[in-house]
């Protein structure tokens, strides 16, 4: 495997916890779609990765896998462009995985960025197993797999991934072969969307616009927003850099439309209802190509079986060629 082939090669996934918002679709999905075209992309649903948190309920993993790639397909991620995969349909990464762990040291596993975090927020879980803290192992042998140069990620997660460069390094120095390329970040353009309260769009926050949300549900979330406090009456002046419904513009608007919005709420021009319509038109606009994708595969979920299918037995055939690199560099091959 040479430089030259890992970069062109795109590893990334995502965790099935249910429908997928805004965020995801310019934090994530967006970036994916243009990479389809230019890189050999695997996407993959990390159904494993849910269970290093969710191990006690998993009723809604498969439903919320369904509706996740669904939700891929409709926002244009093609499986004709991109090899799209459910993890555990792998189970390669298994083994990677049990590999990688045998040389990665757990103080380093300790010191990822979200591992203290998580235990923080979820105090509501027992998080003290192995598959919690061993998780970035896991993400690991699931872009190492791929031996993929590149890894779509925005700036909140670059700490990630150099986890997953320091562990493909030791390997390499462990067994003296160079067997896994250390991946470099391609950061998303949007990395940030703002919410419907002005912080980051997140299921936490209920801040969020679904993918396939309704018109009318759109409309209403929109135009209940708030705005810049300082805009009491339809007279008063505002500042655009107070107010989440600008924050919104700046992702959908054209730079006519932000500067129109900009200057109008400044001299009280027009009114936080006014800003407001040419968002939703363009929210909507977006969405309504969505939601035309979605209904073959809504109505066909064999189909999408059929693609994941598909892509699966793809990914196996590369998986397993890493595979007997990563054995014959460990010494464990047995004739």
């Amino acid at each position: 495997m040479s430089a030259g082939d890992s970069s062109r090669k795109v590893a990334s996934g995502m965790r099935p916890t249910g429908r997928l918002h805004l965020g995801h679709y310019h934090g994530v999905i967006k970036n994916w779609v243009r990479l389809q075209h230019t890189y050999e992309c695997y996407f993959f649903a990390a159904d494993w990765h849910a269970l290093t948190t969710g191990y006690q309920d998993t009723e809604e993993i498969e439903r919320n896998t369904f509706d996740m790639v669904v939700d891929w397909l409709a926002a244009g991620v093609d499986p004709g462009a991109a090899t799209i995969f459910i993890q555990s349909k792998v189970p390669e990464h298994a083994e990677l995985h049990l590999l990688l762990s045998m040389i990665s040291p757990v103080s380093w596993l300790e010191r990822a960025p979200t591992y203290k975090d998580m235990q923080a927020k979820l105090s509501d879980r027992d998080l003290a197993t192995y598959g919690f803290l061993g998780y970035p192992v896991l993400q690991a042998a699931d872009i190492l797999m791929y031996r993929a140069g590149n890894v779509p990620v925005g700036a909140d997660q670059v700490a990630h991934l150099e986890l997953v460069r320091e562990i493909a390094r030791r390997f390499n120095h462990v067994f003296g072969r160079i067997v896994l390329p250390e991946p470099q970040a391609l950061l998303t353009e949007h990395a940030r969307m703002p919410g419907l309260d002005g912080q980051k769009m997140s299921k936490s926050y209920n801040n969020t616009i679904r993918l396939r949300e309704p018109a009318e549900d759109i409309e209403r979330k929109v135009r209940t927003m708030k705005t810049d406090p300082a805009r009491v009456r339809r007279k008063d002046p505002g500042d655009p850099a107070n107010c989440p419904v600008f924050d919104l513009h700046q992702v959908y608007s054209e730079p006519e439309t932000l500067d129109w919005a900009a200057r109008g709420c400044r001299s009280a021009g027009i009114g936080c209802l006014d800003c407001k319509r040419p968002l939703i038109e363009a929210i909507n606009a977006e969405q309504n190509v969505m939601i035309d994708r979605a209904e073959r595969f809504r109505d066909q979920p064999d189909l999408v079986h059929a693609i994941l299918q598909e892509g699966a037995e793809k990914a196996r055939g590369v998986a397993r060629d890493t595979l007997e690199d990563v054995r014959a560099s460990v010494g464990i091959v047995h004739g």
